[in-house]
């Protein structure tokens, strides 16, 4: 009897099946970490406000910093002999140390790790009883600060008549009406030179002239404010305007007023009487 032969025949595998081989194979490439943003370097702190006393020791234990990765207040405590500054890391004896500022300022070296970390990241009074001194970040500022003063110099300098007052007007009130365009813009000057920021800001405001344009015609009577600051009326007939909405100033009232359909024929009216 003839002996059979069993033939084994290989299947071909799909195509989908060997795409699906290549990507397992394929290599993931791995995350990288961020790079650690602490700078090892001498810091210097200094207590806030003008005050410096000879010596001024805050707190170095019994504080606390909530975790947020962790989702709970760890204990933090100040140990000259401790790599770091959380109670739950430190190992040994924990011989605590007094952190001491000495004539308002205290300078921590950079081989003081465990107390820069502690006053610059963790210590609950940071930017409320001291701060840490940093001049790039002050160079920043005080940079900010001369750009917006240049600003609002050169806005100063090509601002008509009309805007200075408008703007002099929110400084030192209806006293602009008796000063000279001379005095308002020396005063306009050493005011954009003095708040920089602000000034800019209320050139930039179109409802300062408004209520500036306001102001004028009730101080020469072609308009007239109520006695509760409530309603403007026509000088001339005491024919009502426009009442003041409650809780608000009335003159910004009036500004707003103007850009109405309404308000706009009434402040050309205006217009045309104050040129008159």
């Amino acid at each position: 009897m003839a002996k059979k032969t069993k033939v084994e025949v290989e299947e071909p595998q799909s195509n989908h099946e060997e795409v699906h081989v290549e990507q397992v194979e394929k290599p993931v490439a791995k995350k990288q970490e961020p790079k650690n943003s602490w700078e090892i370097k001498d810091r210097v702190y200094y207590l806030i406000g003008n005050k410096k006393p000879l010596s001024r020791m805050i707190r170095s234990a019994n504080i606390y910093w909530f975790d947020e990765e962790q989702g709970y207040e760890r204990e933090l405590k100040y140990c000259e002999n401790q790599k770091t500054c959380f109670v739950d890391e430190m190992k040994g004896d924990q011989r605590l140390s007094h952190v001491i500022f000495r004539n308002g300022a205290l300078h921590v070296p950079r081989n003081k790790q465990t107390l820069q970390k502690l006053l610059s990241l963790y210590h609950p009074d940071r930017k409320t009883m001291y701060y840490e001194w940093q001049p790039v970040v002050e160079a920043e500022n005080q940079l900010d600060w001369l750009e917006f003063e240049v600003d609002a110099l050169n806005a100063a300098r090509n601002l008509d008549i009309d805007m200075v007052e408008a703007v002099m007007r929110v400084e030192v009130g209806s006293a602009v009406s008796n000063m000279s365009s001379k005095e308002l813009k020396r005063d306009l000057l050493l005011y954009a030179k003095k708040n920089p920021k602000l000034f800019l800001e209320l050139v930039t405001d179109e409802n300062v002239q408004l209520r500036n344009f306001g102001i004028k015609a009730t101080e020469l009577g072609i308009i007239k404010l109520s006695s509760d600051q409530r309603t403007f009326n026509w000088g001339s007939n005491d024919r009502k305007l426009m009442t003041v909405p409650f809780d608000e100033h009335p003159y910004s009232a009036l500004a707003a007023w103007f850009k109405t359909d309404e308000g706009m024929e009434i402040y050309s009216n205006i217009e045309k009487r104050l040129k008159n």
